[in-house]
């Protein structure tokens, strides 16, 4: 497992290797999934859709072989638990993405937060909080919040 992590490491951090499309590598994928992994485990049941939910977003966002995903989500995992807050997260984020991508990994977020067919309170807390810190107006936030329902197949409120 040492080897795998030290081997992503060396792939994403290093300059001049494979950039994902915000531009932040490898920081920017952790921090992305971390927040992803605290919205699934925000309600009081983990669902298969849930974890699919953050698996296939991981994979479309950043294309990553199965391995690579395999050991991305093993980093946010940790660091997440790691973490006090979420403001080493979402200052990340700030720092290398525009507003378009933002609200993009708000939708993601939502998306986690409906694919089980509810809402829980404790998801609506934490993505009014995120959206905070992210910087993502209400209207946006709203507006990608809408484009999850209807990829998530859910009436609108």
């Amino acid at each position: 497992m040492i080897a795998s992590i030290q081997e992503f490491f060396g792939r994403f951090i290093e300059p001049g290797t494979r950039p994902d499309a915000t531009g932040g590598g490898h920081p920017l994928q952790v921090a992305t999934a971390a927040l992803l992994l605290e919205m699934m485990r925000m309600d009081s049941r983990i669902t298969t859709d849930e974890r699919n939910a953050v698996t296939a977003t991981l994979q479309r966002e950043f294309d990553l072989s199965a391995d690579e995903l395999a050991t991305l989500t093993a980093l946010a995992e940790q660091e997440a638990r790691q973490a006090h807050d979420y403001y080493q997260f979402t200052a990340l984020i700030n720092k290398h993405c525009d507003a378009a991508q933002k609200a993009r990994i708000v939708e993601n977020l939502w998306h986690v937060a409906m694919v089980d067919g509810h809402l829980d309170a404790h998801e609506l807390h934490l993505m009014r909080k995120l959206t905070d810190l992210l910087h993502v107006g209400h209207g946006d936030s709203a507006a990608a919040k809408q484009r999850a329902r209807e990829r998530a197949n859910l009436p609108a409120d």
